[in-house]
């Protein structure tokens, strides 16, 4: 198994209420405008404070989008463009399928993450957040057909842990001491994943939270 060995490419993911743009530094004044309305929010989440972090921050996203271990996006309101936050696909697994297997280099990646995601104050409980994930997750199981999906949460970020939930993510429990926080500490992570075979019933759940059939995020 390795990560990061090709390019998974998206373009840009079309939604209703909101637009996954490809990150670029077009979007850092707009990042941090979006970052600006209440860094409160940000705690336990690695997001830029001012134009240096910005700029900093796009620069390092695409960085690694070039050298194929992460697509990341600003979120753009589809209804004026405005930037209300940004989220990204990392480490993205090719596994090494013996040759003949209909997977073997298939060029997509066999599993990813989804993270990095964070939004304006205003753009919470707005619907971005499940339309976001709704967009990627489609993306990831039925354009490049992922055989599964994870996600990491800090273990003291309850609110992003709960969102996590509402969108159909099982805990698979507490990796300890697992990646820097943002307070620069070895943070536990609680780790989610969603699978394959639980992709029609999430993606009906999240379709449901879009049309504001249920609380939305």
């Amino acid at each position: 198994m390795h990560s990061g060995a090709m390019k998974a490419e998206t373009g840009t993911l079309q939604g209703g209420l909101i637009r996954l743009e490809p990150l670029e530094p077009g979007h850092v004044e707009g990042l941090v405008a979006a970052a600006a309305e209440d860094p409160s929010l940000y705690r336990w989440s690695p997001v830029p404070q001012g134009r240096a972090q910005a700029a900093a921050y796009v620069e390092t996203a695409v960085a690694w989008r070039d050298a194929g271990v992460s697509v990341p996006f600003a979120i753009v309101r589809a209804e004026d463009g405005a930037v209300i936050g940004s989220t990204r696909f990392f480490l993205q697994e090719y596994w090494a399928w013996p040759e003949g297997h209909p997977r073997h280099a298939s060029g997509v990646p066999d599993a990813c993450e989804i993270g990095y995601t964070w939004l304006s104050r205003s753009a919470i409980r707005t619907g971005a957040n499940t339309e976001a994930k709704l967009l990627m997750l489609r993306h990831a199981f039925e354009v490049w057909q992922v055989l599964r999906v994870c996600l990491h949460a800090d273990a003291r970020n309850q609110r992003s842990r709960t969102a996590i939930q509402r969108i159909g993510g099982k805990f698979e429990g507490i990796l300890r001491a697992h990646r820097m926080a943002a307070d620069f500490i070895a943070r536990d992570s609680a780790r989610y994943s969603i699978i394959a075979a639980e992709w029609p019933l999430v993606k009906q759940r999240l379709i449901r939270l879009c049309e504001g059939r249920d609380a939305r995020g």
